[in-house]
Formats: C-alpha cells, sequence, structure tokens
C-alpha cells in the first residue's frame, strides 16, 4: 500500500528527479523560482522510498501532467483525482498507457524521441543566424502561428534562447528553447520552425546549432528535446548536429474519464 503526499522540498524532489535526469529534464527546468510555484508535486511512498511521482504544472493554457516511476505508485496518485484537471497535456511512458486510460480518455497519443546531447558528440553547422529578443516577439509568434503544435510565449524570449534567420528584414526561421535552467544544468531546445517558402536552405539546422552553441557556452551540461518519432527528416537533422535518441514515450491532450 502506497502512501501519497504533496511534495514541497525541492531537493527531495530533485533526488527523485535524478534517477532519471534525461527524462524528466523539464520537470528538473520546473524547480526553478517562477516555475515551482505553478507546480504541484505528488509522491507515491511505499517502505520510505518514492516509488511514483506526478508533476501537475498549471503554467500553461492546457495544464500538464507529467507521469513518473511505478504503475501501482501512479494507479494510487491518479486515484487522488481531486488535484488533477479535467483536461491536461499528458507525458508517460509506453508501460503507463494502460493505468492512464483507466482514468483519462486518451485515443491517439503521439508516440516521440527525447533526444540528448552529449557536448563532445556537438557538430556545429554554420549559417548566417542572429541571436533574437523581446524586439523579436511579434516577429516569432507571426512566424510560429504558420505553423501547429508550437508551444511558444514571448516569455521564453526573454528566459531563454532563441536564434534565427532573417530575409530582408523578415524573419523566415527560428530556434529557441523550452526551458533554460543553469542552476540545474537542463535546457530543452523547441520552437524550431521554418517558413513553407524557404525551407531547404538549412536554416532551421543552422538556428537549431546556434541555439546549442549557446547553451554549451552557458555551462549547461544536458541539453534534450522531443521529436516525433514519424517525423524521420527531423530526427536526421537532430542527429546531424550531434543528439541522439535516449528514450521513447508518449505525450498529447487527455481529457477526465
Amino acid at each position: 500500500m502506497c502512501k501519497i503526499n504533496t511534495l514541497a522540498d525541492k531537493s527531495e524532489i530533485l533526488a527523485y528527479l535524478e534517477a532519471d535526469r534525461l527524462y524528466t529534464a523539464y520537470a528538473i527546468g520546473d524547480l526553478e523560482p517562477g516555475m515551482f510555484e505553478q507546480c504541484t508535486w505528488v509522491g507515491a511512498e511505499k517502505a520510505g522510498h518514492l516509488q511514483a511521482m506526478a508533476l501537475y504544472f498549471r503554467g500553461l493554457k492546457l495544464p500538464a501532467l507529467l507521469l513518473m516511476g511505478d504503475v501501482d505508485g501512479l494507479r494510487a496518485i491518479l486515484e487522488e483525482d481531486a488535484l488533477y484537471p479535467e483536461q491536461a497535456y499528458l507525458t508517460c511512458r509506453a508501460e503507463h498507457l494502460t493505468l492512464v486510460r483507466d482514468f483519462y480518455t486518451w485515443d491517439e497519443p503521439t508516440p516521440m524521441w527525447r533526444m540528448i546531447l552529449q557536448p563532445a558528440r556537438f557538430q556545429p553547422v554554420n549559417g548566417d543566424c542572429i541571436q533574437l529578443g523581446v524586439a523579436h516577439s511579434d516577429q516569432l509568434t507571426e512566424l510560429y502561428a504558420l505553423g501547429e503544435g508550437n508551444a511558444f510565449g514571448p516569455s521564453q524570449v526573454q528566459q531563454g534562447v532563441f536564434y534565427g534567420v532573417l530575409a530582408s528584414d523578415r524573419l523566415v526561421a527560428a530556434a529557441g528553447t523550452h526551458l533554460v535552467s543553469r542552476t540545474y544544468g537542463v535546457a530543452a531546445v523547441g520552437n524550431v520552425f521554418t517558413h513553407p517558402d524557404f525551407r531547404g536552405r538549412g536554416y532551421g539546422t543552422a538556428s537549431t546549432s546556434a541555439v546549442v552553441a549557446e547553451l554549451l557556452r552557458l555551462g549547461i551540461r544536458d541539453v534534450v528535446l522531443n521529436v516525433g518519432q514519424e517525423n524521420e527528416v527531423a530526427v536526421g537533422v537532430y542527429e546531424r548536429l550531434g543528439f541522439e535518441c535516449y528514450c521513447p514515450f508518449l505525450e498529447g491532450p487527455a481529457s477526465a474519464v
């Protein structure tokens, strides 16, 4: 029988997350001030040890729910249904899928790869990129509006690292970060997008390379990213830069049963 507790001690939470640091990198970033206050962390404890953990992050329009650890422990956590939203963007491992469907309607979760970069494996690609700042927020918003599934908010520019390519003063490609935690040495690359009229020129690759180079310069030791398993072109681009597939997982919007 697991004991369910809401967790507030960062050191206790971090100790659990460090057991699989590369899978839990986004959660580790949520320990940063300003992010931590938007989180609810719930653990399932057995014989004095955490067996599972769920992170509910309220800082997005669609709240995020990340599941980690033992299936029985997660079942005990999810049975505390008052803690969780009716709608959530859910992330878990494949072994959790059957359990999740007892609590959420999740017809078509997206199979994803967590890719990671060991600094020594980085293969930079040069390009005519510039670093983007707050002054480029409107252009970034306009560019990302052309795509689907880009989780971008202007505040990410101020808090993260963004690079892009301009053509006649128009932003036509960009890459950035979802999170940067210098405290814990993790960062997640994301928001990679090229205008449809400018694809095939290497702009996205060069922009991503510039972001990674800056993160490594800042001393980030674990750089990760998420990519759909079916997106073989993107996987190939990231592999060219030195990324490698670390683990599969599932994600997508889900509704409570």
